[in-house]
């Protein structure tokens, strides 16, 4: 079949099956949850030999170790997809959640109900994991998914949709609900693009240039899970206890994900008895620290930070710190070379901190917390699609009730409008 054909003739399938799904019972959805969860167990070989597949191309495409990290389907990381999916099971259905009530002076009672998006596409690179994850959630609350992943995880990602097809077989739900693209080139992702009338939501993930390719090309809406350069404010008043073990969990617990901290910023007061606490356990885990020249007076021997260096997500260990005279000019700097994800306060100043959490406009904003709680599970969400910086229609972790929209309900006794 011809390319663009083949990929307007899925987008036409996904369309025609969301209208099913919409109206799906809770169980039966979880039942099917339940069966793809059961399936990935039960098929570790045959994932293992596709993922084999990636591997050696991957190797042979000179991949960095990283990249190859991410592509390795282990038993760890099936075990995470299977329970990742019975989390989902377990979780609240949100279709046909009434949001709230209230009541017309002319009697009418007005109503918001949840329900699901539609067709959602998803492109997305390296992790096949997201497969599984991104096709439960969009089970769950009743969408259709399109997948695209990135050709170098290709035989991955048709073997996990193969096996999490045929657990909608077993379940009863058309194995339309979950399409992966069989095409490579990025031509498949642009004539995808185009086909606003079936396709309702576009998510990408992954590197910055895909994300700006996917926002410059799509003629449908863009979630943006764009990168996180995350910033920590050390205010005078901190508790530096507290605030050593916040910043070291911020840095390196995961410095590759993107609610990792990339800049510290630290106030003028307390720099000169707090950096050198928290440069020392930092450059022991290896961090390479990279300051303003007021910080470099401070720390003598640390690289000069460039302008380049405050805009930048590391996901290394590598970290911007500057010096700043109070909390206004913390935020301006959040405000100038952040990227509207997750920033902290660490302070005993109660009005500063309302003033950060008031002031700062990134989708998750703590006091005296590690950025590392930017999560879908950590806030209590349970599974989430990605952490989005698009302000509309969601912000921040995208887990079930993000994946929904609502629409209003009306109950009437025979009014009229005069």
């Amino acid at each position: 079949m011809d390319q663009k054909l083949d990929v307007k003739e899925m987008a036409r399938k996904a369309k025609e099956v969301s209208r099913v799904l919409g109206k799906l019972s809770t169980l039966k959805k979880n039942r099917a949850l339940l069966e793809m969860a059961k399936g990935l167990e039960e098929n570790q070989n045959f994932l293992f030999e596709a993922n084999r597949t990636d591997l050696l191309a991957g190797e042979k495409a000179c991949l960095s170790s990283a990249m190859i990290d991410r592509l390795r389907i282990t038993p760890a990381v099936i075990h995470s997809m299977a329970t990742g999916l019975r989390e989902v099971a377990n979780l609240p259905d949100p279709v046909g959640e009434i949001v709230k009530m209230w009541r017309r002076p002319n009697g009418l009672t007005v109503g918001r109900m949840r329900i699901p998006i539609g067709v959602i596409g998803i492109i997305y690179e390296s992790r096949p994991n997201v497969t599984a994850d991104a096709a439960g959630l969009c089970l769950k609350s009743g969408n259709a998914i399109l997948l695209r992943g990135g050709s170098e995880a290709f035989y991955s990602n048709q073997a996990i949709v193969r096996i999490l097809q045929n657990a909608l077989s077993k379940a009863e739900i058309p194995e339309e609900a979950i399409q992966v693209f069989s095409c490579r080139d990025r031509e498949t992702i642009e004539e995808m693009l185009q086909l606003e009338e079936d396709i309702d939501l576009i998510i990408p993930r992954g590197g910055e240039s895909l994300i700006r390719f996917v926002a410059t090309h799509s003629k449908i809406p863009v979630i943006k899970h764009y990168k996180g350069v995350c910033h920590i404010f050390v205010d005078e008043t901190a508790d530096q206890e507290k605030a050593l073990p916040i910043c070291l969990n911020a840095k390196i617990q995961r410095p590759g994900v993107c609610n990792a901290m990339e800049t510290l910023l630290v106030h003028e007061k307390v720099a000169e008895e707090f950096l050198p606490k928290i440069a020392e356990p930092l450059q022991k885990n290896g961090v390479e620290l990279r300051g303003c020249s007021r910080t470099l007076k401070v720390l003598p021997g640390i690289k000069e930070a460039k302008e380049e260096d405050w805009y930048e997500e590391y996901l290394d260990l590598i970290l911007s710190i500057r010096i700043v005279k109070g909390i206004e000019e913390a935020i301006e700097h959040i405000t100038t070379y952040g990227s509207l994800h997750t920033e902290a306060i660490l302070t005993r100043d109660y009005e500063n901190a309302q003033r950060f959490l008031r002031e700062v406009n990134s989708s998750c904003v703590l006091v005296n917390a590690s950025t590392r709680f930017n999560d879908g599970f950590e806030l209590g969400l349970g599974a989430e699609m990605g952490i989005s910086t698009s302000k509309l229609h969601a912000f921040g972790p995208m887990g079930l009730e993000e994946l929904t929209t609502t629409k209003f309900i009306v109950y009437g006794e025979g009014q009229i409008r005069v």
